[in-house]
């Protein structure tokens, strides 16, 4: 019997709330809850990208990890590395991890307009942007530069979204639709090279992990707290000693744009 089945509920309960939250690193979820990745690969083939660029833009970089693992992996290091990240906690981390790898790590507001020139970036990379900002990435690209991300898909891990809030309207479950996406980006004047989109399959294994994911990614369940949800939490609980891992499915389409 492993150590997290041999824990109480309240146990369990507390150490998902105590975790800290801040960047894009999950190895804490090692054991207690596991993704499928997609086929592509995002990190690495960003640093094949890196390796060609002159001038780099990574929107919304949270504690940098990810540009961090493409950096090291890049044939070169581009001129002018530049990442935005919009809350403070992120900020700090991302500053002090990419401070080595020549990034200027800027703040900006998520919902603000970009703080740098029109056309200079002749690569911006995002991974999983709450929303892409299609006319500023337009606007900062160059002509013909690209933009090249990973982003989250429609009803993703909605199978958990739903059990703590319930079926939710078919307007929100498809907000992050890959077509509704690729018809904004055109409509910025970004022309699609590639698009793909994969369901991959996610299972929590214990009550903390679903804990620390709600606190860690906020918009999934606005407003989660344990004191507000602990019925449901109980529930899920439950069911997981009973049944075993709670099976939920993310979605994460690729995106390859070019200023043309």
């Amino acid at each position: 019997m492993s150590d997290q089945q041999t824990r109480t509920f309240e146990e369990l309960l507390a150490e998902g709330a105590s975790v800290p939250t801040e960047g894009w690193d999950f190895s804490w979820f090692e054991g207690r809850a596991t993704e499928e990745r997609p086929s592509w690969g995002y990190a690495t083939a960003l640093a094949g990208r890196l390796g060609e660029a002159g001038a780099v833009l990574d929107l919304r970089t949270g504690g940098g990890e990810v540009l961090d693992f493409a950096l090291g992996r890049a044939l070169r290091r581009p001129p002018l590395l530049v990442a935005t990240e919009g809350w403070p906690p992120n900020v700090r981390k991302a500053t002090a991890l990419l401070r080595a790898r020549g990034v200027a790590v800027v703040a900006s507001p998520e919902d603000a307009p970009l703080p740098f020139a029109d056309g200079a970036f002749d690569l911006v990379a995002s991974r999983h942007p709450v929303r892409a900002p299609w006319a500023e990435i337009a606007r900062v690209l160059e002509d013909g530069g690209t933009y090249f991300a990973q982003h989250v898909g429609p009803s993703s891990v909605y199978e958990l979204v739903e059990h703590f809030l319930g079926p939710q309207p078919e307007a929100r479950r498809d907000a992050r639709h890959p077509d509704r996406e690729r018809r904004a980006a055109e409509e910025a004047g970004l022309e699609i090279v590639d698009l793909r989109a994969e369901r991959l399959r996610v299972e929590f294994h214990d009550i903390a992990a679903v804990v620390h994911f709600l606190r860690k990614v906020i918009w999934m369940v606005p407003g989660f707290t344990v004191e507000a949800y602990l019925p449901r939490l109980r529930e899920l609980h439950e069911r997981i000693e009973a049944e075993g891992a709670f099976v939920a499915h993310s979605t994460r389409h690729l995106f390859h744009a070019r200023k043309s």
